[in-house]
């Protein structure tokens, strides 16, 4: 698809800023009458039932899928990430929305990226995969689909899903992480998407749990993805792999005494398999991970912790002793209500169902 000429070119769509004016507008409405969160879920429900198309962009893959009022996707497609160029991975959304779109009456599209967004959701200000910087990402890409698009956090948009279809959706005050390479992180509270004042919000990864520890990515030390993430796990299984230490020979006889080829996911399969050493390794990142939740409940107080990406893939095996370290470690212990923590529902489509869902919910709000 060719970019229109200017006469061709829509009328800018509102901000998404206005969107976020309403939805707070609509949770302080609700306030009175019991929940907001769950007014405005009503609201949501009952609003326009058109198809979305969500594109969840990740550092491999950019993966999209028309996504319905429910929650439930039609229809997928995906492409390789064609490297950090912008104006590639515009042409390859294009593409993706283009071949979903046939057959279907798209309302809307919604981008959900890692990275920092600002806080009209127009600009990517920084993305650590890509070679965006204080990109106009939503107006490029209106110009070429002729559509509205929503531009959103990966985290963001996950939260959102499962705060609307998934294992939040009882839940008014929900914090979402995403363990994977690192720690992710998002929050909805009473209805609508919390980023903090400058949009940056929910870098739950970087908070300092351990000081003068693991020299993180972000130049600190001690930072919380350094050791309640997939590579934390993945980190020190290859540490006891090198050692040869005598419990370490499973770990080594899989990958063929290639110390630098364990990874996170390797280790989650051999405790799910029964590996005893897996399992420790597993249950020492859950440790760190409920220790990390009890901090955020101190500062946040949810009322529900969702627990999404990668890692976890092991379950019970890795939220189990997140469980039992939160409840040790959580302020006020015994005297106060307590989060739940739950795995998310929605797996890896969590993304671009919630990137649709925002979109749509957005279109609607602008029209």
């Amino acid at each position: 698809m060719h970019t229109p000429t200017p006469r061709q070119e829509p009328v800018p769509f509102r901000r998404a800023a206005a969107w976020r004016r309403r939805t707070r507008i609509l949770g302080r409405a609700g306030a009175g009458a019991g929940s907001s969160g769950q007014a405005l879920r009503e609201h949501l429900r009952l609003g326009r039932k058109g198809l979305a198309i969500g594109v969840d962009i990740g550092g491999t893959k950019v993966a999209a899928g028309v996504v319905d009022a429910e929650g439930r996707i039609l229809s997928q497609a995906r492409r390789a990430t064609p490297g950090s160029d912008p104006r590639a991975v515009e042409q390859i959304i294009v593409e993706l929305v283009e071949e979903l779109g046939r057959g279907h009456r798209i309302w809307s599209v919604g981008i959900g990226a890692a990275g920092w967004m600002d806080l009209d959701g127009g600009t990517v200000l920084f993305s650590p995969h890509l070679a965006w910087r204080n990109e106009p990402l939503r107006d490029n890409l209106q110009r070429l689909l002729r559509r509205p698009v929503l531009l959103t956090n990966d985290a963001d948009a996950a939260a959102w899903a499962e705060w609307r279809f998934g294992a939040g959706r009882a839940e008014d005050r929900l914090v979402c992480i995403t363990l994977g390479t690192g720690i992710g992180g998002a929050m909805v509270m009473d209805g609508r998407l919390e980023r903090g004042r400058f949009g940056v919000a929910g870098e739950f990864g970087h908070q300092i749990i351990l000081p003068g520890g693991h020299r993180c990515e972000c130049g600190n030390r001690g930072c919380w993805e350094q050791y309640a993430s997939g590579n934390a796990l993945g980190r020190e299984a290859r540490e006891l792999a090198a050692a040869n230490s005598p419990v370490a020979q499973e770990l080594l006889k899989v990958v063929d005494g290639r110390v630098d080829s364990i990874t996170g996911a390797i280790v989650t399969e051999l405790a799910q398999a029964g590996d005893p050493t897996s399992r420790e390794l597993l249950e020492d990142v859950g440790e760190w991970l409920g220790l990390g939740l009890a901090n955020l409940a101190a500062a946040l107080d949810p009322g529900t912790f969702v627990i999404g990406g990668g890692l976890c893939d092991a379950g019970e095996l890795l939220v189990a002793p997140a469980r039992k370290a939160f409840a040790r470690n959580l302020t006020g212990r015994g005297f106060r209500p307590a989060a739940r923590i739950e795995l998310a529902a929605l797996g890896p489509n969590a993304g671009l169902i919630g990137a649709a869902d925002l979109s749509r919910v957005s279109s609607r709000m602008h029209r």
